[in-house]
């Protein structure tokens, strides 16, 4: 690549260097730089000893991303990566970032295994192998120059991830003996958010040929549609201005709702038809979307059924909703459904059942498409196209219908009132 790098302060320490946060967080602070007076990079640390870090640093941190759906094409040239650091072999400059006035903000992606508890790491290791355990010694370096902490932005999507990180760093805390003084410096000096995020970034083209005219060894692809929901002060969106750059971030005292609008209506759809398409011989979310029958089942589970059960404004979520279909026809996402259909019995225990039982409640009377999904799943489980754990594919295969739905252990609670409902359509479906 041949790219005059624009040089910026340092503002952001960025834990990860994989696909999605160059794909998701890089690309907005670019267009935060582009269009407002931000002026900031991030730091990249890389959070475990194998990654890509060199590649970068061979590239001076600069990279193409490519977002691509129905409504066309659009290429960025991304340079807001000051440097990488690896605390593997540089865990003296890593810990010099403490000493940074300038950076504010931590933003991360370590995978849902990231924010864990390791016991047996020290503050003595260089570095320590867990991620929370590396951010608690940055942390404690920071203390001890007086300086302010820092507003944490974590992208790993598990329930709560800023409250669960506080939580693990205060334990590493409490291990090491670092005194009171810390332990309240961590709870008054630094921000903590729980943030979800959502955009499918699909990385580098493997199988494709993409003529950039440069080599490009970290070229990156996503879909056009993002979202961040920061359950956090008003002041972050004033430091750092995402709606000026024009960007789907939202600011929130409670998570809770857009999480569950996801779960629900995004994953949910998802889950619901995967076992009644698989059963009829499709392949991709995008055959189902393709196809009149089963668009048909898939918006009366969403429009009719789901979406009656969640608080936000209706305008909000059909507005939400239309925009996950036209995500799952995405031409350059080929969404297998075989890979959704894995563990599909416990998803379905938290993304559909709970609309079904919301249905039920609110309106005294049974969901017709959301059972029929119902009756797929517990026929779909007959088949050797079902993929879970061992015992509960033995379980699903030989139990009927009433066993499998009074399975406690299966659905958190005693789910034989459906019977009837669930065997009428299982009968209606396949005879």
């Amino acid at each position: 690549m041949n790219h005059k790098k624009t040089i910026r302060p340092e503002k952001v320490i960025q834990f990860g260097e994989g696909a999605f946060l160059r794909g998701f967080a890089d690309w907005m602070l670019q267009h935060i730089n582009e269009t407002s007076d931000f002026n900031g990079s991030a730091v990249v640390v890389q959070p475990i000893e194998t990654g890509m870090c060199d590649r970068l640093m061979a590239q001076d941190c600069v990279y193409t991303h490519i977002i691509r759906g129905k409504e066309g094409t659009e290429a960025k040239i991304i340079d807001v990566i000051s440097r990488c650091i690896n605390p593997y072999k540089e865990y003296n400059e890593y810990l010099r970032l403490a000493e940074n006035p300038k950076i504010r903000y931590v933003i991360s992606n370590t995978t849902e295994a990231g924010i864990a508890y390791r016991k047996g790491d020290l503050l003595s290791d260089a570095p320590p192998v867990s991620f929370p355990a590396k951010v608690a010694a940055l942390l404690y370096r920071r203390y001890e120059r007086g300086l302010d902490g820092f507003v944490f932005l974590p992208c790993e999507l598990i329930d709560k991830n800023g409250q669960e990180l506080k939580k693990i760093i205060l334990q590493y805390a409490e291990d090491w003996n670092l005194g009171e003084g810390f332990l309240n410096w961590v709870e008054d000096k630094n921000v903590f958010c729980n943030t979800l995020v959502d955009r499918i970034v699909t990385g580098y083209p493997k199988d494709e040929s993409i003529d950039l005219g440069y080599t490009d060894n970290m070229l990156n692809t996503s879909e056009y549609y993002h979202l961040w929901v920061i359950e956090g002060p008003k002041f972050i969106g004033e430091e750092i201005p995402f709606k000026k750059a024009g960007l789907n971030v939202i600011f929130t005292d409670n998570l809770a709702m857009y999480r569950t609008r996801k779960v629900r209506i995004l994953n949910g759809a998802h889950t619901a038809m995967v076992p009644y398409a698989m059963l009829k011989g499709f392949e991709t979310v995008k055959a189902c979307v393709d196809d009149e029958e089963m668009s048909k089942f898939i918006r009366n589970c969403i429009f009719d059924e789901i979406i009656p059960t969640l608080d936000l404004p209706k305008e909000e979520l059909i507005e939400y909703a239309e925009k996950v279909l036209e995500r799952f026809v995405n031409p350059y996402i080929r969404h297998r459904l075989s890979s959704i259909a894995l563990n599909s019995v416990s998803k379905f225990k938290v993304r559909v059942l709970p609309s079904i039982l919301e249905y039920i409640k609110r309106k005294g009377c049974m969901p017709e498409y959301l059972l029929m999904a119902f009756a797929s799943l517990i026929r779909f489980y007959k088949t050797p196209m079902a993929n879970d754990d061992p015992d509960v594919l033995d379980f699903m295969k030989k139990a009927s219908v009433k066993e499998i739905l009074a399975n406690e252990s299966l659905w958190d609670s005693d789910c034989s009132f459906l019977a009837e409902e669930v065997i009428r359509y299982e009968n209606q479906l396949f005879g």
